[in-house]
């Protein structure tokens, strides 16, 4: 059930009998008339924009086609009141019982109230984390994987048929880097002194892996060449950090459909491929690139390279696949994977990299449409920085890593759930300050606290009714008559419920699941107001003693809350609390 999207039905319907009866004029596009909540809640339940859009093309005065409608609107049993607004806005209030019908609604549907078909089963491919495979994941991959997990889950409740992905940066020098660091921590298993000079990474993480080598191999490298062991090392190295970034996203909930190798690229004939089909389409040329901005020409050496047309595309220079020794630059192996995610049939990619990447969307974004002709879209969501508190003042926690605080200290310290709502609090490309005491603690300003509190609060309600021997399961809820919910606090929550289908369908064609923790933040602040006022206002309690045809209406509606925070949680990631501790 969605109401609004039932109230634009009826909206465009008699539209449509408008031009019929000649009042409009014919082919007219409805497709940009919207019914949205007003911003302010006092000017009604619901308005439209309908005259505003249509004004001009049928060339008309607003206000004119805003009070023809309105009166076709409230001849319907649904619309009480229709009222235009300035130059002509159009302003509607609902019977009670369209809002009264939603807690049903939520009650029936369960856990697929708001699930949406919008996405119309579209092959959706949302690579995110994909960090270099050289030890554990830090507090900025968390935010990543966070983000990147909970819009899978957003676009597969609105629909689409989507594949989580992790691209294993493996194929590059840092490596081959994290093959030397191991061998270092390798020979101190065998008690010799190293030093970690050259980049090498000195976190503690790989202990245990120079352990497992030594238990694995012996003394056989002690001592030799680098060309002796480094391919082995590399290979082992690669599949331990893989085992540990694993271990790091199982403990905060995250699970990959396919991990995708960058490797596998290379000696395969996959990058050829996709540089050839980019040759086919006229795109690959030899030429010499202007000097980039801010270079002074003294700075600048032009050379001829092997480039990709991407300005073809929307970017703004060409770029280089290829490297003057022959060499493929690191742009074409990301070509050549983005090149496997279309052939492997996606209807549309996403990928969710960090903010240091913002210089390279355009030209991934070329490259796509390139590969596509066009037919592909890709979105590349940013993730920016996370900075750690406590009481306010920068935190430092052991960086067990060696150079960065890790994804499992964080978890370790708050849980999942609360850093993977707290995660969800800002829009993705805002910076996000994760204060370990404020996230803790339990207030109203603390949101990961209030919707968890309110979830819990409706099972309170649930376990004290049962006691008292009032029913309060599905069917018995079902059957309640929910025409008793007609006061304003009540009503409130009624008409914040109703706004979870459409929240869920902006939300997953925005690709913002931050919107659906904003709104599990505004629905709890409903239902908390309605608690609380029960305190001074008996009526609006859940429970009226010795009235259980009136507690099962008000429970119904608890109930209902509880079923859209849990859908809305189950979204994030975050698992629903019964009670408070």
């Amino acid at each position: 059930m969605n109401l609004f999207a039932d109230i634009r039905v009826l909206v465009t319907e008699s539209l449509t009998a408008m031009q019929a009866e000649g009042v409009l004029p014919d082919g007219l596009d409805f497709a940009n008339v919207t019914v949205e909540p007003p911003r302010d809640a006092g000017h009604g339940d619901m308005a439209t924009n309908a005259a505003m859009v249509l004004a001009k093309p049928a060339g008309m005065k607003p206000r004119d086609i805003a009070e023809a409608l309105a009166a076709r609107l409230v001849a319907d049993p649904r619309v009480d009141s229709a009222d235009v607004a300035g130059p002509g806005f159009l302003n509607l209030r609902l019977a009670a019982e369209q809002w009264q019908t939603v807690a049903l609604a939520a009650l029936n549907e369960g856990a697929d109230f708001g699930r949406s078909a919008m996405g119309k089963g579209a092959r959706v491919n949302v690579e995110y984390v994909s960090a270099n495979p050289t030890g554990p994941l830090h507090v900025g991959h968390t935010r990543g994987a966070v983000f990147g997990d909970a819009l899978a889950s957003l676009l597969d409740f609105t629909g689409h048929d989507v594949t989580r992905e992790y691209y294993i940066n493996d194929g590059g020098a840092q490596v081959d880097v994290l093959a030397r660091s191991v061998y270092l921590r390798y020979l101190e298993a065998h008690g010799q002194d190293v030093a970690f000079e050259d980049g090498t990474y000195p976190g503690d993480y790989l202990i245990p892996v120079g352990e497992a080598l030594k238990d694995k191999v012996g003394d056989a490298y002690v001592g030799k060449p680098e060309a002796d062991w480094l391919i082995e090392i590399r290979d082992f190295a690669t599949e331990a950090m893989m085992e540990l970034i694993r271990a790091d996203l199982a403990q905060l909930g995250v699970k990959m459909d396919v991990f995708f190798s960058e490797k596998s690229l290379y000696g395969t004939g996959l990058i050829e491929s996709a540089i050839d089909s980019l040759r086919d389409k006229g795109l690959i040329y030899r030429g010499t690139l202007e000097p980039p901005k801010g270079k002074l020409p003294e700075d600048w050496e032009p050379r001829e390279q092997t480039l990709f047309k991407s300005t073809a595309h929307g970017d703004d220079v060409d770029r280089p696949i290829m490297k003057s020794d022959g060499a493929w630059t690191y742009f074409a192996p990301d070509i050549a994977y983005h090149y496997d995610k279309v052939q492997r049939g996606f209807d549309a990619l996403i990928d969710v990299f960090g903010a240091d990447h913002g210089g390279y969307v355009k030209r991934m974004k070329a490259a796509v449409s390139a590969l596509s002709d066009g037919k592909v879209p890709l979105d590349i969501k940013l993730t920016q920085l996370v900075k750690l508190y406590k009481n306010g003042e920068p935190f430092k926690m052991s960086k067990r890593a060696g150079t960065f605080i890790t994804l499992r200290d964080v978890v370790d310290q708050v849980g999942p759930d609360v850093t993977r709502f707290h995660m969800l609090t800002r829009k993705n490309d805002a910076p996000l300050d994760f204060d370990f005491a404020k996230v803790m603690e339990q207030s109203k300003d603390n949101p990961v606290f209030y919707v968890q509190y309110a979830h819990a609060r409706v099972h309170s309600v649930l376990r004290k009714a049962a006691e008292a021997g009032i029913g309060v399961e599905i069917p018995a809820l079902l059957a309640a008559d929910l025409s008793t919910l007609t006061h304003e606090a009540e009503l409130s929550v009624l008409k914040k419920l109703a706004e979870w289908p459409r929240l869920v369908e902006i939300a997953g064609r925005t690709h913002e699941p931050h919107r659906v923790a904003f709104y599990l933040y505004d629905l709890a602040a409903e239902f908390h107001a309605l608690w609380n006022r029960g305190h001074d206002e008996p009526a609006l309690r859940f429970l009226q003693e010795g009235d259980a045809a009136t507690s099962q209406a008000k429970i119904a509606l608890a109930r209902a809350v509880a079923v859209v925070i849990s859908a809305g949680l189950g979204i994030l990631g975050v698992t629903p609390a019964e009670e408070m501790r």
